[in-house]
């Protein structure tokens, strides 16, 4: 699954172009290596979002098509604040 759609279905950022656009400005990065929104994203990479004030950093724990609202969160696990 392609990064920019993770990052949406996961509901971590709100919408696709939005994730995308943070990609390219490089505030996305995957395993430590700033990454772009057609990365590939697996099981156990650890993402970390430099948007807004406090970065997050994650590591993706499932990987689905789409997902209830409720269930966004089960996709990842909260590493750092």
């Amino acid at each position: 699954m392609r990064l920019d759609k993770y990052l949406k279905v996961s509901r971590l950022i709100k919408r696709r172009t939005v994730a995308n656009e943070a990609c390219d400005a490089d505030k996305i990065a995957v395993n430590g290596k700033v990454a772009r929104a057609s990365y590939a994203v697996k099981v156990g990479d650890v993402i970390e979002i430099g948007l807004g004030r406090v970065p997050l950093k994650i590591r993706v724990i499932s990987l689905a098509e789409s997902v209830r609202k409720e269930d966004a969160g089960n996709m990842y696990e909260v590493l750092s604040i």
